[in-house]
């Protein structure tokens, strides 16, 4: 059954204090355009899984920056790695505190589980801002869905995007400005397949445990640990 959806709180805050507002420097993040405008009050908010990278996993990072470089020489590693459980969506500043408190709840019963996450695929973001290089989860799928739609399920309570139908659920290696798929699709995948398929001990690395789901709002984190 649906939930109801929440009444609005008497008393709402303000804005945030200047101590708390959100800035948008684009040279910060590399050239980046965002998604949607940046306004006081809104805050850009994200579920997902973090994954803590191992030090051979940046081993196998370089080597696979390395060799996709060749096909497009801008691009860039990420400096931290996660699996997305929602669309980026923006939140008021005053729902951030009941937003987190409704996630708690309909995450407190998942437990640790494990993916492996092993098929290098290219992605693009829908406004083709971005290119992204990522591993495709091919294993513990059906888990995900399961987080993802008691996320979805909270994000309906906002009135928010819920996440994509049938999503390809993956982590990000690199990235970068424009849409570049087409030079990235094809023998480039192939070849940084290669080396995934061929690194040393990448069965075991790849084997990805899952102990907690994190939310970031603007400049908050907040931390949902798995049973």
């Amino acid at each position: 059954a649906r939930r109801p959806r929440l009444p609005v709180p008497s008393g709402l805050p303000g804005d945030p204090g200047p101590e708390e507002a959100v800035t948008d420097d684009r040279s910060r993040h590399g050239g980046r355009v965002r998604s949607f405008p940046h306004e006081r009050g809104n805050w850009a908010t994200h579920v997902y899984l973090p994954y803590r990278a191992q030090e051979e996993f940046l081993e196998l990072l370089e080597l696979l920056v390395s060799r996709a470089r060749t096909y497009v020489s801008s691009l860039a590693a990420m400096e931290e790695f996660h699996l997305s459980l929602s669309q980026c969506v923006v939140l008021r500043y005053h729902w951030i505190e009941p937003f987190v408190r409704s996630l708690k709840e309909r995450l407190a019963a998942f437990h640790r589980f494990f993916c492996v996450a092993d098929q290098v695929k290219v992605y693009s973001n829908e406004s083709k801002t971005r290119t992204f290089i990522g591993l495709e989860i091919s294993a513990g799928h059906f888990q995900l869905l399961e987080l993802v739609s008691e996320v979805d399920r909270v994000l309906e309570e906002f009135d928010l995007p819920t996440f994509y139908k049938d999503p390809s659920f993956h982590i990000s290696l690199a990235w970068c400005v424009g849409d570049l798929s087409g030079r990235l699709e094809g023998q480039c995948v192939r070849e940084l397949q290669d080396i995934v398929d061929g690194f040393e001990d990448s069965a075991l690395l790849l084997r990805v445990q899952w102990e907690e789901i994190r939310c970031k709002s603007g400049n908050k984190y907040f931390s949902f640990p798995l049973r």
